[in-house]
């Protein structure tokens, strides 16, 4: 089956649009994800991108994300808590949930519990909220996500990132070409089928 990679971060306003996107999207395509979320702060750092000081971008941003999850027809109550996850700990839960093989689970569910239950990310509650359901304990993955082996391989996929030429979340990387920002989800997906204009024309 043909694959391609998602990398994205918790905590990521335009992210939201690409978790409830594209899993209908790449099933129907006939397209495995490959979930892999990574730490944008330091890309955004490296590249003297700091969004939390730009008033007037940060207040349009909200504004398009809710332009567009209307467009596409995603569940939007209001800008969600943000920043969030001061310490990471929700996205070193993905590496845990990764490693598990139920990341896309995880993620979805807590996207939703972020934006659209008003739940802050990466505190113990939203994880008491959200990994039940999953039929996760608790402490074994509050644990789990706070060992060593979480903290490196949160490094090791922003590494990936890094080496793919990603500075922003989220991104798709297909056969080495890379794409930026949920607006660019379709064009993905074209590509990895094999459909987009400039492989035709090459």
């Amino acid at each position: 089956m043909r694959q391609f990679d998602f990398f994205y971060f918790f905590g990521s306003g335009y992210a939201y649009l690409s978790v409830m996107r594209i899993g209908a999207m790449a099933r129907q395509a006939g397209i495995a994800v490959r979930w892999r979320p990574f730490n944008v702060r330091t890309v955004m750092a490296e590249n003297n991108i700091a969004l939390r000081t730009q008033v007037a971008k940060v207040s349009y941003m909200w504004r398009d994300v809710a332009r567009r999850a209307a467009t596409h027809e995603v569940p939007f109550v209001k800008a969600p808590i943000w920043p969030t996850d001061p310490d990471l700990l929700a996205n070193r839960v993905a590496m845990v949930a990764a490693e598990g093989g139920w990341c896309e689970a995880y993620t979805l569910a807590s996207f939703r519990a972020w934006y659209l239950e008003g739940m802050a990310l990466g505190d113990r509650a939203h994880l008491e909220h959200v990994l039940p359901p999953l039929e996760k304990d608790v402490d074994a993955v509050f644990a789990a996500a706070n060992a060593p082996s979480a903290h490196e391989r949160l490094k090791a996929e922003t590494d990936a990132a890094r080496g793919y030429g990603i500075f922003g979340s989220p991104a798709f990387v297909v056969d080495g070409e890379t794409f930026w920002g949920d607006d660019r989800l379709e064009e993905a997906i074209a590509w990895a089928e094999g459909r987009h204009r400039l492989q035709q024309a090459e």
